[in-house]
Parts: structure tokens; sequence; C-alpha cells
């Protein structure tokens, strides 16, 4: 059984405090990944900006 199979077999034994607590948890995981996200966009611009400026920096191996 899968973890998400097993989260949908417990929720209906969830008295509602424990599903609300349940969904805040589950939006602070949302949250979290989206801010990862957005600060992983962010470096992309700001590499392109470097990029398009001609910041750049050659590195050999």
């Amino acid at each position: 059984m899968s973890t998400v199979q097993e989260i949908e077999k417990a929720l209906p034994r969830l008295t509602r405090e424990e599903m609300e607590h349940v969904r805040e948890l589950i939006d602070e995981q949302l949250e979290a990944q989206l801010e990862l996200a957005d600060d992983v966009v962010a470096r992309i611009e700001q590499s392109k900006a470097e990029i398009a400026a001609g910041e750049v920096t050659t590195r050999q191996p």
C-alpha cells in the first residue's frame, strides 16, 4: 500500500481538528516547495541577466 493510500484510508478516522491539522501541514509543505521554486527561478533570471550583460566567468576543469 502506498503512502497516499494509507493517508486516504486514515482520513475518515480523523476528527475534524486532526483533519484541519493535516491540512495545515500539507499547506505548509506546498508553500515551502513554491518558495523553493521561486528562489530557483530568481537565480535563473539573475544568471540570464548576468550573461546578457557579459558578466561571465569561464572555468577550466
